[in-house]
């Protein structure tokens, strides 16, 4: 455990940012040093009242108060920007899950991390985060096979916040439903060759802003590239009432699963699997466990971008290698 603790960071406090909070006091080696936020901070109430908030434009002169700042914001459009320049000067970790544009967003980061001499561990969570991990050893275990994800059924933060950001669209949240046909057939170790419609739909319950065109705003839902496009998309209009009674909550889970076979042609299938009554309690637990291994490799020297690949996992304890070895392995 370190001499004195981890000072962590939050920039955003919205549902992310407040797990991130519940999570970092379960943590003994680490300390919760600020907020950052694009509100007022005086009209943020933490139930600490000795943590300090602080605007989002000022991070750069507080630099020296954190040791690792957890990003919050959404990846539809906070994430692009806030991810380099606070790259500029923070060990940071985020959460970012748009997976295609995954490669592209590494390299904003990563440019911004090695030139300013910082680290960024990005795109960490349960997926992209734990599920990549558990694609990645299914595919070097067992090379002859085939990998599939199936998620849900589940709230999904990042589809949800994209359709919020719909002009017309007061409030609203998106589910992610495996199709159980599809799962059955890969858990039975067929091998199905399933498009990415064959595997989920989605289902969104929006609330419309007064004079907004509900086809309009179905449109642009189900068009929206890398979100909603390639799926069978549902969009139910419901009113604010029945978005609170009814999708308050924000479960979610799924599975990765491998079949494949082993050297000998004998069938093998490995499953992990994940049930989740909070994603943004989840989420954020796995973002502060990744801080501190974010730490550590800044503190070894170094610097660039990173991603949960290129962790190790001893990395993630507060737990000491030896106590690893004796305890766990």
């Amino acid at each position: 455990m370190a001499s004195s603790p981890i000072r962590v960071g939050i920039a955003g406090y919205g549902n992310l940012g407040r797990g991130a909070l519940a999570a970092i006091a379960q943590q003994p080696d680490m300390h919760l040093a600020g907020v950052f936020s694009r509100r007022a901070p005086a009209s943020l109430a933490l139930a600490d009242p000795s943590v300090p908030v602080w605007s989002l434009d000022d991070a750069a002169a507080h630099r020296q108060d954190i040791d690792v700042l957890i990003l919050c914001g959404g990846s539809k459009d906070d994430l692009p920007q806030q991810g380099p320049r606070l790259a500029q000067w923070f060990t940071t970790i985020d959460s970012y899950d748009t997976h295609a544009r995954i490669p592209q967003y590494f390299d904003a980061v990563d440019r911004a991390a090695r030139e300013h001499g910082t680290l960024s561990i990005l795109a960490v969570g349960w997926d992209p985060g734990l599920f990549s991990i558990n694609r990645l050893m299914g595919e070097a275990i067992l090379p002859a096979g085939a990998t599939y994800t199936f998620w849900g059924k589940g709230l999904s933060q990042g589809h949800s916040d994209a359709i919020r950001r719909v002009p017309g669209v007061a409030a609203g949240v998106q589910y992610t439903l495996p199709v159980p046909a599809a799962v059955e057939r890969v858990r039975a170790g067929e091998q199905p060759q399933l498009s990415t419609r064959d595997k989920h739909t989605r289902e969104c319950f929006v609330v419309l802003q007064a004079g907004a065109d509900a086809a309009q705003v179905r449109q642009a839902i189900v068009t929206m590239p890398d979100y909603f496009a390639d799926y069978d998309t549902t969009v139910h209009f419901i009113d604010a009432d029945t978005l609170r009674r009814e999708h308050a909550g924000m479960p979610h889970g799924g599975f990765v699963i491998r079949s494949g076979q082993s050297g000998a042609g004998d069938q093998q299938v490995m499953e992990y699997s994940l049930k989740l009554a909070s994603n943004p309690g989840f989420t954020s637990s796995v973002l502060v466990a990744y801080a501190r291994a974010a730490w550590r490799l800044k503190r070894a020297g170094e610097t660039g971008a990173r991603t949960v690949f290129d962790v190790a996992p001893g990395l993630l304890s507060p737990k000491s290698a030896a106590d690893l070895r004796r305890e766990l392995l």
